[in-house]
């Protein structure tokens, strides 16, 4: 069985298919935390000392070890020298409507 094959008959069940987009979600904030970093030119100890924490803790941050708080991502990016920002997305669901006595 190829990938492919594999990942659409896995995607065939929502919840692996939900699970699936919210750890791609996750991996993308991850992406996005280390982009700010890296943009920044600054190491992990850097930004710890600018955000008054200890480098542990912004290493977890960084691989997705941790459940962090709007008020540590944000202190990650103003120490990072970016401004944490929301964007609300609704849901796209697809309706199965069965026609009447179907």
């Amino acid at each position: 069985m190829t990938l492919q094959k594999l990942k659409k008959k896995a995607f065939s069940n929502p919840e692996v298919k939900a699970e699936y987009i919210q750890l791609e979600r996750e991996f993308h904030l991850i992406d996005q935390l280390l982009s700010m970093r890296t943009k920044a030119g600054l190491t992990q100890e850097q930004v710890a000392e600018r955000m008054q924490t200890q480098k542990s803790n912004v290493s977890r941050l960084e691989k997705g070890n941790s459940n962090p708080s709007w008020a540590t991502l944000s202190k990650y990016a103003h120490a990072c020298g970016f401004e944490l920002s929301l964007k609300l997305l609704r849901f796209r669901r697809s309706i199965n409507r069965s026609a009447p006595g179907q």
